[in-house]
């Protein structure tokens, strides 16, 4: 009978000590070696080099005894350029087997940053390859996802694979496809092609299918020949039931007519675009009834409806059980969930913005933040949304600053960095006010503090002159006020004849509702796609655009930084590791 190496060890000390023998340092290391917190207490008395090997055996044992979120915590801690060879391999592979199970992608990809350099075998080496794509897509880094995952792909020609790979290329701009297309080998530049070919098609199912067998003949062996992703084989189901008539209701008169007119500019110009094939017929939904309106639209044969814009309009619908036709509304309403069967609800909303911010902040790694907002109901909004979602990501909240927009930023500014000093500000404002904001720092000193800010403070139209007192102020906004920073230039921009005909001569403070009709027009078209495939999106004018498990469109919108007071990109160092080249 096999006995327990731990038992024999026990029965050895006791002999030892009975005996009144010194006991060797060695084995009482060996006995503490299974207690993590005794071996975290060694590595603070230790050189770099043998505290993270220590660390290292801390957090692996933790793993084993099941406490993995505090094994996780040490092992991210660890730096792994202090360890070699065997030790780092293992520390990899304990740091992306913890990311994964725990939801936590970052740590899968910190820990295959350099997955080359590690000795893998090439299986290990392959299997953390594939996490690595995985978890950059979840950090909505689809470019090096594709990467990755098209790496793998192409050692293993697994067909399983397909439908990552293909959500992360409907994920990418058209720059980022193009230059993607840039690599030789025949797996790249089928799924290259293939993207081309349903980007092309516009959202017109039959049109995509038509072609698609062209595609199929000029790669027969492609993984995606023999296999098509799970959304294409959803969205081959829907052929024949595609959008030709929509119904919108939007207000001819009163307070919103103004944005309803532009929006419905961006349609027109979006249906222009599009070849003129789907009819749009306009209802004045400052009428009031909705129910009227919605009978109306069905008595001319609409089959899907855009509007309303009207917040209490939106809300009507909210409390039904379902909608007459699906509906795209132009807003969202007051209740916590959307739960009426076929109700989209898509809007510009600084909320959104301000969670957005508040997700970048802490990625970036800061803690402790102060917030600088408009003493009104649209800074409370706006405020409210980035301190819920900042808390619940644990962190700080060191000032809350409210500010009279028609006072000098000197104070409020002042307030807002005042003991306890955070690391980084959130800034709501519009243009004259947020250029107050970065000098007043420098004057109190704080010029080196980051400003995170909402696509507010920018006007949309370049002005380098006044713009410079923003530099380096990081911001959010949608790809048509941005395109270098969004997608390399103005040629890469999604929907760019809309782009060209509605920037010029274009008033600068409605520009962004242009663009909100255009992707208005755009997802109503894909309706039926966005009710029947779950994870669809649509990389748009103002966004790339998803709808939520409720119905509400979620917009990711990209960062700028103000350079020589002219929005350029943010370039993150270490994302894309090694996957420069698949």
């Amino acid at each position: 009978m096999r006995i327990p190496t731990r038992g024999l060890l026990a029965t050895a000390l006791c002999a030892m000590l009975l005996a009144g023998c010194a006991v060797p340092p060695a084995i009482v290391d060996r006995v503490t070696e299974d207690d993590p917190a005794s071996l975290l207490e060694q590595a603070g008395q230790q050189q770099p080099a043998q505290a993270a090997r220590t660390r290292l055996e801390a957090a692996d044992i933790l793993a084993r005894q099941g406490e993995r979120t505090q094994a996780l915590e040490i092992a991210a801690d660890i730096d792994d350029s202090l360890l070699e060879g065997a030790q780092r391999a293992r520390w990899a592979l304990l740091l992306a087997d913890l990311g994964e199970a725990l939801g936590e992608p970052k740590a899968v990809i910190q820990a295959t940053r350099n997955l080359d350099t590690l000795g893998l075998e090439p299986a290990q080496a392959m299997s953390l390859r594939e996490r690595r794509g995985l978890a950059l897509l979840a950090e909505d880094e689809p470019g090096a996802a594709a990467r990755a995952l098209l790496r793998v792909q192409a050692q293993s020609n697994d067909v399983a694979l397909n439908d990552a790979i293909w959500e992360a290329l409907t994920r990418m701009n058209r720059q980022a496809l193009r230059d993607l297309e840039q690599a030789v080998d025949p797996l790249t530049q089928g799924w290259v092609a293939l993207a081309d070919l349903y980007r092309s098609s516009g959202g017109n199912i039959d049109r995509f299918f038509d072609r698609l067998d062209e595609w199929r003949e000029r790669n027969g062996r492609h993984p995606a020949a023999r296999q098509l992703p799970a959304s294409l084989i959803a969205l081959g189901e829907l052929r024949g039931v595609e959008v030709r008539h929509i119904a919108v209701f939007l207000p001819e008169s009163g307070p919103l007519a103004q944005p309803a007119s532009a929006i419905a500019e961006g349609m027109r110009t979006q249906q222009r675009s599009a070849g003129g094939g789907i009819q749009l017929s306009f209802f004045d939904a400052a009428r009031g009834d909705l129910e009227a309106l919605y009978r109306e639209a069905e008595n001319r044969g609409a089959q899907v409806v855009v509007g309303p814009l009207d917040k209490d309009q939106v809300g009507q619908l909210e409390t039904l059980d379902r909608v007459a036709l699906p509906t795209l509304a132009l807003n969202y309403g007051p209740a916590e969930r959307n739960t009426a069967v076929g109700l989209f609800q898509y809007g510009l909303s600084a909320e959104d913005e301000a969670i957005q911010a508040a997700a970048r902040t802490w990625r970036d790694g800061h803690r402790r933040v102060a917030l600088l907002v408009p003493d009104n109901d649209w800074g409370r909004r706006v405020g409210e949304a980035f301190w819920n979602e900042w808390q619940a990501r644990g962190g700080e909240v060191t000032n809350a600053v409210r500010y009279n927009p028609g006072v000098p930023a000197t104070e409020s500014t002042r307030r807002a960095i005042s003991n306890p000093r955070p690391d980084a500000l959130f800034l709501l404002a519009l243009p004259d006010y947020a250029r107050q904001v970065p000098p007043t720092l420098d004057y109190y000193g704080a010029s080196q503090l980051p400003i995170y800010a909402t696509s507010q403070l920018f006007e949309g139209r370049l002005n380098p002159r006044l713009d410079n007192d923003l530099n380096d102020v990081q911001f959010l906004d949608i790809p048509w006020q941005i395109p270098e920073a969004a997608v390399g230039g103005i040629e890469a921009l999604p929907f760019l004849d809309s782009y060209q005909a509605l920037r010029e001569g274009s008033d600068p403070r409605l520009f962004r509702l242009n663009a909100m009709g255009v992707d208005a027009f755009e997802l109503a078209r894909r309706l039926p796609q966005l009710q029947a495939i779950s994870g669809s999106e649509l990389p748009g004018a103002t966004g790339t655009l998803r709808p939520g498990s409720d119905g509400r469109i979620e917009r990711q919108l990209p960062w700028a930084r103000f350079v020589n007071g002219v929005p350029q990109p943010i370039l993150i160092p270490g994302v894309f590791g090694d996957e420069r080249t698949p």
